[in-house]
C-alpha cells in the first residue's frame, strides 16, 4: 500500500511543494517535484532484518566556489531508517521508540540537530 499522493513538503522558507507519486513497485514508492530536484522515497527490504527507509533527495543550484560566476547542480539526502529484527518488536514498539528518539532530537528547537550538522558528537 502507498501513501497519500501526492505528498507535500515545506523546506523554509519556501512555500510547500507537491511531490505526485510517479513510481511504485512492491517495496517501494517515489514521489517527486514537477521540477525533479526534490524526491521523497519509501522502501523496505526484508531479509535476516526488515528494513524500512525514508529518504528525502533535494537539490538546487548553487555557486562554484572554484569559478564563482558558474552555477552548479548541489544535492543533499536524509534518511530515517528503521532496522527492525523479523520478530521482536511490533509496529507499536518501534513507533514507541521512534518517538522518543524524535522527541530527543526536536528538544530545544532541534539543538542537538543543529551541533550534529556543525560537527559536533
Amino acid at each position: 500500500m502507498s501513501f497519500a499522493d501526492p505528498q507535500t513538503i515545506t523546506i523554509a522558507p519556501a512555500a510547500a511543494l507537491p511531490l505526485p507519486r510517479v513510481s511504485v513497485g512492491e517495496d517501494i514508492s517515489e514521489y517527486t517535484s514537477g521540477d525533479g530536484l526534490t524526491s521523497l522515497t519509501a522502501s523496505h527490504k526484508y531479509g535476516k532484518r526488515t528494513r524500512r527507509m525514508l529518504r528525502l533527495d533535494t537539490s538546487k543550484l548553487a555557486a562554484d566556489p572554484f569559478k564563482p560566476s558558474d552555477n552548479v547542480k548541489v544535492s543533499m539526502s536524509l534518511y530515517m531508517v528503521f532496522d527492525l529484527p523479523p520478530a521482536g518488536y511490533t509496529a507499536t514498539e518501534a513507533l514507541a521508540v521512534y518517538t522518543g528518539f524524535k522527541t530527543q532530537y526536536s528538544a530545544s528547537s532541534d539543538l542537538l540537530i543543529s551541533k550534529l550538522l556543525g560537527g559536533e558528537s
